[in-house]
């Protein structure tokens, strides 16, 4: 807490510094302005593109979304433009660029897809919560699909994260390996929220041992 004999001093020089920055200086100098960025035309977007897809694994529907608000922000210059003119006007600059850069290859949502599935499963997420990124980011229901992963995947998934939050035979004291029920359906609405279905979910809250988890793995790779 400041001294109260320093809050007096405190509110002067907030005052002071308004003043300051509301008036001129004296001298008759500008102070120097922010410098307020260029409307966009063609060009200038598709560099901003290629800077993002060099700078960032993206898919098609989320770079459509970035160069989108880059002109909501900063308007646009190009054919079409002017005073009036709407997103709609610019629309096919947008379609062209990302459909060049699939064309190209810089863009790939069947790549993006694998690389944004597979990270999530390794973190110890399910299916659900990789059908939702997928879906953020714009990627078609077939390639979602084909993303989600193996059964044996996906059971791998749920064990990583029970391991990783202490979840059944990972927080057991080893009395028994008896699990408290309020704590087993605490442990299995996490791994719900975490997109892993219930069937999963009870396996492992309830499995015995890891051994019998990884048991469990094997016999989806069979």
């Amino acid at each position: 807490m400041l001294p109260r004999y320093g809050r007096s001093h405190l509110a002067a020089t907030v005052a002071r510094m308004w003043r300051m920055d509301r008036n001129p200086p004296e001298d008759g100098r500008q102070r120097p302005r922010r410098k307020v960025p260029k409307p966009l035309d063609a060009t200038r977007l598709e560099e901003l593109a290629l800077a993002y897809v060099a700078r960032f694994a993206t898919s098609a529907g989320k770079l459509s979304d970035y160069l989108r608000r880059k002109l909501r922000e900063r308007g646009w210059d190009g054919e079409g433009g002017g005073e009036g003119a709407g997103e709609g006007d610019h629309a096919g600059v947008v379609a062209g660029i990302v459909g060049r850069f699939v064309a190209l290859g810089y863009v790939d949502d069947a790549m993006f897809a694998r690389g944004k599935a597979q990270g999530l499963l390794r973190r110890g997420y399910g299916a659900r919560r990789i059908d939702q990124a997928l879906g953020a980011a714009g990627i078609a229901e077939p390639l979602r699909d084909e993303a989600r992963g193996s059964e044996a995947e996906r059971r791998r998934s749920a064990l990583v994260m029970a391991r990783k939050r202490r979840f059944g035979p990972f927080g057991r004291d080893g009395e028994g390996g008896r699990l408290d029920p309020a704590l087993r359906e605490k442990q299995v609405a996490a791994m719900l929220r975490a997109g892993h279905p219930l069937a999963h979910a009870r396996e492992v809250v309830n499995a015995p041992s890891e051994q019998a988890l990884e048991e469990w793995i094997d016999e989806a790779s069979d």
